[in-house]
């Protein structure tokens, strides 16, 4: 038997007290985003919003924080991770408590811009804060229990998110995370030690300006391409503006003396290949609560707290596999393959039987699977990347690894509603966001089924795709992984 230093010991009691803040601030933005997902309906109802109004209410988001991600975990390394991080949860809190009293759709818009530029500031550092505390023996452990923590957190968002909706209000949506916040924040501030800060260099606010409006300019051409088509002018200029951006990028990142996003450190095949699979994943994991849920309220007429119940099999497969994984002495690598083809699997059934009639235990088999390959993926996947990186480099490759990830978040999100509602005209497309098109116009929900197929399909190649990818991120260092794990 092996003996177990006393500094061991207390090393990993504090990764998992670390844990636990780290798992708070993946609950905070979970619950938020889990919930609006089912909510939409009631907020759309509430101020009359139009279709493109309904879809920033989401993208806002998710365009905000995938390109401040970079940022924030470059700054971190700076000016202090610890900082960066408890004041991510201190605007997130604040910018809640204010969205819950939005006067107009717009401003609700901007609140939401806050929240992301919090979440932002978590996103970036939660996993490097994980990967710091724990031994490196135990960091499969740890990361599945912080990643179960997010499934915990969407396993309770749409049944929570349902219920506010029906009988508190949709201001509840939003003031539901203040509590949240004030607990995160201020256990936060108990456990979480300072840590090293990296040398005094200049953020390269060129190279910073630069990526985020290449990232915003292709996120809003992606966002409007389904619904406005590819020859309307915001696609057009859009995707000119990303087009000009990218070569200046990788001019400016190459001569700069400290670029926000070393390109160097991108070029080996495991981290290309892990964060190609990522991307995948995020893209068809991303939409699939939104797009179930308005499926059960607008081709079924169900009301969002039975939506919310009803998309619960993607969050509880998660949650149970996520641990799970952490704790098989299996390969990351081939956790990342087989999460894939789970998530496949699972989009595959959910695609193959896309109808009205469809009796509910068989979606909710194919919800299940979905959400035990993302969990499966996520554990692997994570682990993988953060075990090849150098210590000096965390956060700025664990921004990228998130940033990649919320382009797919963000991408999933504006075609899967764009392909969806496509199917049918302007007025029926409002309905399927108000989650009334079951009620209104009975006969345009099979028109809308066959958005619901094509949506599915869609992601189902994706997550294919993402297997191909997962195979491919095999390298020195993730065979070294499995020789370890079989020892």
């Amino acid at each position: 038997m092996v003996a177990v230093s006393p500094d061991y010991d207390s090393r990993l009691r504090y990764a998992w007290r670390v844990c636990s803040v780290t798992s708070l601030g993946l609950v905070l933005i979970g619950i938020a985003g889990s919930t609006l997902n089912v909510a939409l309906p009631s907020v759309v109802r509430h101020f009359h919003a139009g279709a493109f109004e309904s879809g920033w209410i989401l993208l806002s988001f998710l365009l905000v924080n995938t390109a401040s991600l970079v940022f924030f975990g470059r700054v971190a390394d700076l000016l202090g991770r610890r900082e960066i991080y408890l004041t991510g949860f201190a605007l997130f809190t604040v910018a809640s408590l204010l969205a819950g009293l939005s006067p107009g759709v717009w401003f609700l818009v901007a609140m939401r811009v806050l929240q992301a530029i919090g979440a932002a500031m978590i996103l970036a550092n939660g996993t490097v804060i994980i990967t710091d505390a724990f031994p490196p023996d135990r960091l499969s452990q740890g990361m599945g229990v912080y990643i179960g923590t997010l499934s915990v957190a969407q396993l309770a968002g749409p049944t929570l998110g349902g219920l506010i909706a029906e009988t508190a209000g949709w201001q509840w949506i939003f003031w539901v995370n203040v509590p949240a916040g004030l607990i995160a924040l201020t256990w936060g501030a108990v456990v979480l030690r300072k840590m090293p800060r990296g040398p005094r260099e200049p953020v390269d606010a060129l190279g910073n300006a630069l990526l985020f409006g290449a990232l915003s300019a292709a996120l809003i051409a992606l966002s409007e391409a389904g619904s406005a088509g590819l020859s309307s002018p915001t696609v057009l200029i859009g995707a000119a503006v990303f087009v000009v951006l990218v070569p200046l990028i990788v001019l400016v990142e190459r001569r700069a003396a400290h670029p926000v996003l070393d390109l160097r450190l991108f070029g080996g095949r495991l981290l290309a290949f892990a964060n190609l699979a990522s991307f995948c994943n995020a893209l068809a994991r991303a939409a699939l609560i939104l797009v179930v849920a308005l499926y059960f309220q607008a081709a079924r007429g169900v009301d969002a707290f039975t939506a919310g119940l009803s998309v619960l099999p993607v969050p509880v497969g998660m949650a149970l596999a996520s641990p799970l994984a952490g704790s098989l002495k299996i390969s990351p690598y081939f956790l990342s393959i087989g999460g894939t083809l789970m998530s496949a699997l699972g989009l595959g059934i959910l695609m193959l039987t896309a109808d009205p009639a469809t009796p509910y235990w068989i979606i909710g088999v194919g919800l299940f699977v979905a959400g035990c390959g993302s969990g499966t993926f996520l554990t692997g996947n994570t682990t993988q990347v953060m075990r090849a990186l150098p210590r000096g480099s965390l956060g700025v490759v664990n921004g990228f690894r998130v940033m990649i990830m919320n382009v797919g978040i963000v991408i999933s999100v504006g075609v899967s509603l764009s392909v969806l509602a496509g199917s049918v005209g302007p007025v029926e497309r409002a309905q399927v966001y108000a989650g009334t098109l079951a009620k209104l116009s009975p006969v345009a929900v099979g028109q809308v089924m066959h958005g619901f197929e094509r949506t599915y399909a869609l992601l189902f190649a994706v997550a294919l795709t993402g297997t191909l990818f997962a195979s491919l991120a095999r390298s020195q260092s993730a065979a070294a992984s499995l020789d370890s794990t079989s020892r």
